[in-house]
């Protein structure tokens, strides 16, 4: 029995998600795989399926319809209380981050007085491979512009690439977590951070995705500049739900 379990959100990956899972599970260190799968389209759930007959050690937690990034991650951080599991990680499907980082995530949380490890982009410059100049200058800024509003340190606060202890999950009210898209990576840290977690952040090299299409859309990007100044207006007021 592995004590750490990776959450990996799927809609229609089916050209990365059995690559993804032989590569995680091919690692120096047990992992466990909770795939999240929005009733894919595509045929992503039926490959995971599949591969469940040759894995053990990965799981598939079936979801009716498209319902956002943050409801996936929160059913499944519960679903992965329940298995009691001491580690959970949060990690895409499209290799933007690379599976071999989740051992110094791992070590990391386990070896330093840290609750909450995130994998960092900008923690040591900027580490970004194959995206356009204009992304990379709008997701670095967004970041400062957290910092900015929060208060945080994080240089990575929209990172989706992280290891959480359980703690930090089971003290957190996770049916407060409003968030859907980038936002809620971003109101997890605060969160966490605000409720007397320590966080650090691990460098690593992100590439943007080869197969598949981005989610990225114009309302993600609207809903984390304004629920950054929602969260902090909260916190503020005193009626932040943690």
């Amino acid at each position: 029995m592995s004590n750490a379990i990776v959450i990996i959100p799927t809609y229609n990956e089916k050209e990365n998600v059995e690559r993804m899972i032989r590569k995680v599970f091919s690692l120096g260190m047990t992992f466990h795989i909770l795939i999240v799968d929005d009733n894919s389209p595509d045929g992503t759930r039926s490959i995971v399926k599949s591969l469940q007959q040759e894995f053990n050690q990965l799981f598939l937690l079936e979801r009716e319809g498209k319902q956002g990034l943050g409801t996936a991650y929160i059913a499944g951080f519960k679903w992965c209380l329940q298995k009691e599991y001491e580690y959970i990680f949060e990690m895409d499907c499209d290799f933007s981050h690379n599976p071999e980082d989740l051992i110094n995530l791992y070590q990391a949380c386990v070896s330093t007085p840290a609750d909450m490890v995130i994998g960092s982009r900008y923690v040591n410059g900027v580490n970004v491979v194959n995206w356009p100049m204009s992304r990379v200058i709008l997701s670095y800024y967004a970041s400062m512009y957290v910092r900015i509003i929060t208060g945080m340190s994080i240089r990575d606060t929209t990172s989706g690439f992280a290891c959480y202890n359980k703690k930090v999950l089971q003290k957190l009210n996770l049916d407060a977590i409003k968030f859907k898209g980038y936002a809620f990576q971003i109101e997890m840290k605060f969160k966490t951070w605000r409720a007397g977690f320590k966080l650090k952040e691990v460098s690593i090299i992100f590439t943007d995705r080869q197969e598949g299409q981005s989610k990225m859309s114009g309302g993600i990007i609207k809903e984390a500049l304004f629920g950054v100044l929602e969260l902090k207006i909260k916190s503020l007021l005193g009626i932040l739900k943690i």
